[in-house]
C-alpha cells in the first residue's frame, strides 16, 4: 500500500474544479446540505476565517461569513457538532465533521465506499472501492483506487454527501471535491 500511486477517481466522478474558492486554511471542518432550488448538493467548509457554502457540482461559491457572530457558530460550541447554515442553508443547522469530531457518510447506497488509511501515520491515504465493503478486493485500478494522499496537511473529515452524489477530502488546508450525475 505505501507504494499505491494516486489515480484519478473512475468515472462516473469527476472532480469538481472551483473557479472562486479561496485558499481555506485553518479548515475545521465541513458539512453537506442541499440547494432547495437545484437540488444540487452543497458543501458547507469551516475555517478559522469563517464560513463557506460551495456548489458541490460547480464549485461556485454560494455564501460567504467572513465573522460568524452567532454563539454557537463553531461545532465544539454545539452538543450536536452543528454550525449555523447560510445562504440557501439559512435557518437550519449543519452537521459538521473535522477537527471537532463527527463524521461524513462512508458508502453509498449503491455500493461506493471510501475510507482513509494510514499505513504510514500521520499521513493518510483516502481509497474509493466499489467492493461494497470487501476492502479493496479485485485489481488496483479496476475495483479500489487510492483518490488523494495527504502528505502535507492533517486529514479532517473524508466521506460522501447524503445523497452520494458528493465525494469529499477535507484537510487542514484544502478541500477536494469529486461529483456525478444519479
Amino acid at each position: 500500500m505505501l507504494d499505491t500511486p494516486v489515480l484519478p477517481a473512475p468515472a462516473p466522478w469527476r472532480p469538481v474544479f472551483p473557479t472562486t474558492w479561496e485558499p481555506v486554511g485553518g479548515l475545521l471542518g465541513i458539512g453537506f446540505g442541499t440547494d432547495p432550488d437545484t437540488g444540487h448538493d452543497l458543501v458547507m467548509v469551516v475555517s478559522t476565517s469563517g464560513h463557506g457554502l460551495f456548489d458541490a457540482v460547480s464549485g461556485e461559491k454560494i455564501a460567504r461569513d467572513h465573522d460568524p457572530d452567532d454563539e454557537d457558530s463553531l461545532p465544539d460550541d454545539s452538543p450536536d457538532l452543528t454550525c449555523p447554515g447560510l445562504g440557501p442553508l439559512a435557518g437550519t443547522r449543519v452537521h459538521i465533521a473535522g477537527l471537532y469530531g463527527g463524521g461524513l457518510h462512508t458508502s453509498a447506497a449503491d455500493g461506493w465506499i471510501v475510507e482513509a488509511i494510514s499505513p504510514d501515520w500521520p499521513h493518510h491515504r483516502v481509497i474509493l472501492s466499489t467492493d461494497g465493503g470487501q476492502r479493496h478486493s479485485g485489481p488496483y485500478g479496476e475495483r479500489w483506487w487510492h483518490v488523494f494522499h495527504a502528505d502535507y496537511s492533517e486529514l479532517r473529515a473524508t466521506g460522501f454527501s447524503p445523497s452520494g452524489r458528493t465525494l469529499a477530502v477535507a484537510t487542514s488546508s484544502d478541500l477536494t471535491l469529486w461529483t456525478r450525475d444519479d
